[in-house]
């Protein structure tokens, strides 16, 4: 009830949010706003909410799906990071100077090119300039920014919190109005159950309804077992004996916990705001709570996103023997769809011309 009076309340900023993205709409569709098109295939995966839908996994899956082939390079705006403008990513980079999920991604994919520039139409000629080998470009969330046209436009919905029953900020979570879906290609509804019926599949395509042109698949996520953050060469297997706490700053954490809660004795949310940068306060509050838990098998968890910005503490963590381990995740398509997938981008990329 509080919640159904608070988007009453913010419904006036939400419809002049609205007018503003319309007015923005209507100057792309009539030339007066350009998009810049470029001569190599672009690929955009991106969401019309607010964060959480599961995008940097699904970069990470066309990655790995493309790059024994050819020379593909990922673009980001690399958000909160303290620098501007176009920068490539190294693996000596940090969170705080590249972005989590560009430094996500370059550690990951270290003979990638990673770069980040809050303007795509600048960033990708200047990847090309410096690496005119390239033959794909990957936009990580970039759905919503128009100054790019891409080839290919990947929408991703999550499940349980599609963008059919959202409004706009700040009344919901929408960065753009729901219409906006009509320049997908592809729609994904991302971090389905383990088990999702051909009914309930069959009720979300009727809700998302999706034009002729438009192709529609279902993903989960597939976690494997975590690594510690000082050597990711070892694994451990979560079990019923230990107790986590589970820390993250990522904009929702419900779908991780549940499957963490199914494996172990207990789970200890300890949530920051989504690509919250860590202070040393921070640290030494994670750490009382880790020591506050009477149980002898104990750790803490985290995933690959918020372990780019533990990373500047770890010395912390390692100095007074706390196991702080991350949780890596993958994408898997339902009902096999990944072939289906991988047949369409590898089509497009086929039949890619200028």
């Amino acid at each position: 009830m509080q919640k159904k009076l608070i988007q009453i309340l913010l419904l006036p900023l939400a419809l002049l949010y609205g007018g503003i993205i319309s007015l923005r709409d209507m100057f792309y569709e009539t030339g007066l706003m350009k998009s810049s098109k470029f001569n190599l295939p672009v690929i955009s995966v991106g969401n019309l909410s607010i964060g959480g839908a599961g995008k940097s996994p699904h970069i990470e899956y066309l990655v790995r799906l493309l790059k024994d082939y050819i020379d593909v390079g990922i673009l980001s705006r690399g958000y909160k990071r303290e620098t501007s403008g176009f920068r490539l990513v190294t693996v000596s980079d940090t969170a705080k100077t590249v972005g989590d999920e560009p430094k996500q991604f370059k550690n990951k994919f270290k003979d990638v090119v990673v770069a980040v520039d809050e303007n795509r139409a600048f960033g990708i000629p200047m990847m090309v300039g410096q690496f005119p080998g390239l033959q794909a470009i990957l936009l990580d969330d970039a759905f919503q920014h128009r100054q790019v046209q891409p080839g290919l436009n990947i929408l991703l919905t999550q499940y349980g919190e599609l963008f059919t029953r959202d409004f706009l900020l700040p009344a919901g979570r929408l960065r753009e109005w729901r219409s906006a879906y009509k320049r997908a290609d592809i729609i994904i509804v991302t971090k389905c159950p383990e088990e999702l019926s051909d009914i309930e599949k069959d009720k979300i395509r009727k809700e998302i309804n999706p034009f002729d042109y438009q192709k529609m698949y279902f993903s989960k996520f597939e976690y494997d077992y975590p690594y510690p953050m000082y050597d990711p060469r070892y694994r451990i297997k979560l079990d019923k004996d230990i107790d986590v706490i589970l820390l993250s700053a990522i904009a929702n954490t419900s779908y991780l916990k549940q499957y963490v809660e199914g494996l172990v004795k207990n789970v200890f949310p300890l949530e920051y705001e989504d690509h919250h940068h860590f202070t040393k306060e921070d640290i030494d509050y994670i750490i009382q709570k880790y020591n506050s838990i009477p149980s002898k098998r104990k750790l803490i968890l985290t995933t690959e996103k918020d372990a780019t910005r533990l990373e500047l503490f770890r010395n912390a963590f390692y100095e007074k023997q706390i196991p702080l381990f991350v949780q890596p995740a993958k994408v898997v398509f339902l009902d096999n769809g990944n072939r289906d997938f991988d047949e369409y981008i590898k089509n497009y990329l086929l039949q890619f011309t200028d």
